[in-house]
């Protein structure tokens, strides 16, 4: 990992294990109820790992946080600026291809803003969020390949494209020049299955 990845990992683990000590959950019970083994969890808390985007939402949703509450310290203002290049880089592709998270909201529904690069021949593949999530994307250069569940669609620049993100689903770039693409994902209750009570020893 390069220094702002070793960073961004130190940030969320200090963050995983600060939710969880409040809640005073065990290693074993949050690992439990996000689906992620121990090892993995203690990794992500000591920063020793670049979790993967579907780690990270199945940690937020076991702490009912949502995602953006992982990746940037809480704060009291009503605004929340983020600078070019303040971004979380949450995904990064064989090619130097990144999933950016740019912005997000506080749970329970949350909504977050990304920014994605996808170079040539790179693709992404997402597992099912939680259920009732929305994905919108637009397209600002290049061309990519949604695919949702067994459907294709093939994007140009401007073309924009709305689906359940609840699904598996995945985004490439079948051409030979980088794709970048904006996508907002709306996640509603966030964290509900997990705050009726606390995950058993």
């Amino acid at each position: 990992m390069d220094a702002a990845a070793e960073g961004l990992a130190r940030a969320i683990g200090a963050r995983v294990k600060q939710e969880r000590n409040g809640r005073g959950w065990t290693l074993d019970q949050l690992a439990s109820a996000a689906g992620v083994s121990r090892r993995m969890l203690v990794n992500v808390e000591q920063g020793g790992v670049n979790p993967s985007v579907g780690t990270l939402l199945r940690l937020s949703d076991a702490l009912g946080i949502g995602l953006p509450a992982l990746v940037e310290p809480p704060t009291p203002r009503a605004a929340k600026l983020t600078r070019r290049g303040e971004g979380a880089v949450l995904w990064t592709g064989d090619q130097g291809g990144q999933g950016v998270l740019v912005a997000g909201t506080e749970p329970p529904d949350v909504v977050e803003l990304w920014e994605w690069t996808l170079a040539p021949a790179e693709r992404h593949d997402s597992e099912p969020h939680s259920e009732g999530t929305r994905e919108l994307l637009h397209i600002q250069a290049g061309t990519v390949t949604v695919t949702v569940g067994d459907e294709h669609f093939e994007l140009q620049r401007s073309d924009a494209l709305t689906f359940h993100g609840d699904i598996a689903h995945s985004y490439a770039n079948p051409a030979s020049e980088p794709a970048r693409f904006s996508l907002t994902v709306f996640e509603p209750r966030v964290g509900a299955a997990h705050r009726m009570e606390a995950p058993s020893a």
